[in-house]
C-alpha cells in the first residue's frame, strides 16, 4: 500500500519538475507561413542572418584598427576577406536587397575593388530610386569618386550625402571634408572654407572627434589657401578647448580617414605636428607630401619646411615630441 502512494504521488509530482526544468521554445517566427512575404522576398531570413553577422565581424573589424595590436590593419582586413564570400552568396540570394549592396560595396571598396564597389552602389540607386538615395550610399559614391578624380561626379553625390554634423552619423564628418576638398580642388576655396566653417563654429565649447576632424580641416584650407592668422585662430581655439587632448584627438580622427587623394595625409599631419611644436615629425611629413610628385600644395609644403629649418636653427626652439600615429595599410590603390 504504502508503495502505490509513494508512486501516486510521484506521478502527480512530475508535471511540475518537467515545468521547472523544461528549456523554453524558440520564439515563433512571426512571419512563418506568410505566403506573401516568401513570395515577394525568398530567403529573407536566411540573408538577414548573414546580414548580422557581417555587421558583427565589421565592428570586430573596426575595433581591431582602433586597437594598438593591429598598427597594420591585417587583422582588420582578415574580417573583411572573410565577409566578402558570404555577402557575395547572400547577394545571389536577394539581388535587390539595398542592405547586401551597400555592405558588399563597403568591404569591395575596403578592399581595394573599387569597380566591383561602384557597380554595387548603382545598383543600390536603381533600387532606391535617383531622388531617394541613402545619404551613406551617395557619401561612399562620393569619396569614391574624388579618388578617381572624377571632381564633379563626387561633388554631385557628396551634396547628395550632406548631413549635420553628428556623432550619430560618424560618416557625417567624412563627407564634409571630402567635398571641401573636392570644392577646392575645382577652385571654389572660398565655398569650401565655408562649408567647413558654418559647420563647427569658432567658438564650439568643446570637439568630438567628428567636430575635431571637420574643424582641424578648416585648417588646413585656410592654410592651403595662405590664410595664415585664420588658420592659426582655429588651432588656437582648438588648443584652448583641447588643452593637452588636441593631438590624440585629431590623430584619432586623421586615422579614420580614406584621403583623397592619399598623399593629402601627409599634409594633414605635417600641419598637426607642426601645430603643436614636433618640428621632427612635422617636417617629415611636409617632405614627403612635397616629394609626391605634382600635387597642388607643393609650394605650401616647400614654405612650411623653410620655416620649420629657420625655426630650428634658433637656439630657443625645443619642440615637445608626438608619436606619429601608425600608418594604416589598405587594398590595392584603385
Amino acid at each position: 500500500m504504502r508503495r502505490v502512494v509513494l508512486v501516486a504521488v510521484l506521478a502527480a509530482a512530475r508535471p511540475v519538475l518537467a515545468d521547472v526544468i523544461a528549456v523554453p521554445a524558440a520564439p515563433a517566427d512571426p512571419e512563418r507561413g506568410n505566403f506573401w512575404r516568401d513570395v515577394v522576398a525568398p530567403h529573407q531570413a536566411e540573408v538577414n542572418a548573414i546580414l548580422a553577422k557581417v555587421r558583427n565581424a565589421l565592428n570586430q573589424a573596426d575595433n581591431a584598427l582602433a586597437s594598438d595590436y593591429d598598427p597594420a590593419a591585417q587583422e582588420h582586413l582578415r574580417f573583411y576577406r572573410e565577409v566578402l564570400g558570404p555577402l557575395k552568396y547572400a547577394r545571389r540570394l536577394q539581388p535587390d536587397n539595398v542592405d547586401v549592396l551597400r555592405l558588399y560595396a563597403q568591404v569591395c571598396d575596403e578592399l581595394g575593388k573599387t569597380r566591383e564597389a561602384i557597380e554595387a552602389l548603382q545598383a543600390a540607386i536603381d533600387v532606391t530610386g535617383p531622388t531617394r538615395i541613402p545619404a551613406d550610399i551617395a557619401g561612399r559614391l562620393g569619396i569614391i569618386y574624388l579618388r578617381l578624380g572624377k571632381i564633379d561626379d563626387a561633388i554631385r553625390y557628396l551634396r547628395m550625402a550632406q548631413a549635420p554634423l553628428t556623432p550619430q552619423l560618424p560618416m557625417s564628418a567624412h563627407v564634409l571634408v571630402h567635398l571641401s576638398n573636392a570644392l577646392a580642388a575645382r577652385g571654389q576655396t572660398g565655398e569650401a572654407i565655408d562649408l567647413l566653417a558654418n559647420a563647427v563654429p569658432l567658438n564650439a565649447p568643446y570637439y568630438s572627434t567628428e567636430a575635431a576632424l571637420v574643424a582641424f580641416s578648416l585648417a588646413v584650407q585656410y592654410d592651403r589657401d595662405e590664410e595664415h592668422g585664420a588658420a592659426f585662430e582655429v588651432l588656437d581655439r582648438m588648443q584652448s578647448v583641447l588643452q593637452g587632448q588636441m593631438a590624440a584627438l585629431v590623430q584619432t580622427s586623421l586615422a579614420q580617414m580614406r584621403f583623397a587623394p592619399a598623399e593629402d595625409q601627409h599634409y594633414y599631419l605635417g600641419l598637426l605636428y607642426e601645430a603643436v611644436g614636433s618640428y621632427t615629425e612635422a617636417r617629415a611629413e611636409w617632405a614627403l607630401y612635397a616629394a609626391s610628385g605634382d600635387l597642388p600644395y607643393r609650394g605650401r609644403a616647400l614654405d612650411h619646411i623653410t620655416a620649420i629649418d629657420a625655426l630650428r636653427r634658433s637656439p630657443a626652439a625645443a619642440p615637445p615630441a608626438v608619436a606619429p600615429i601608425p600608418r594604416r595599410y589598405r587594398g590595392a590603390v584603385p
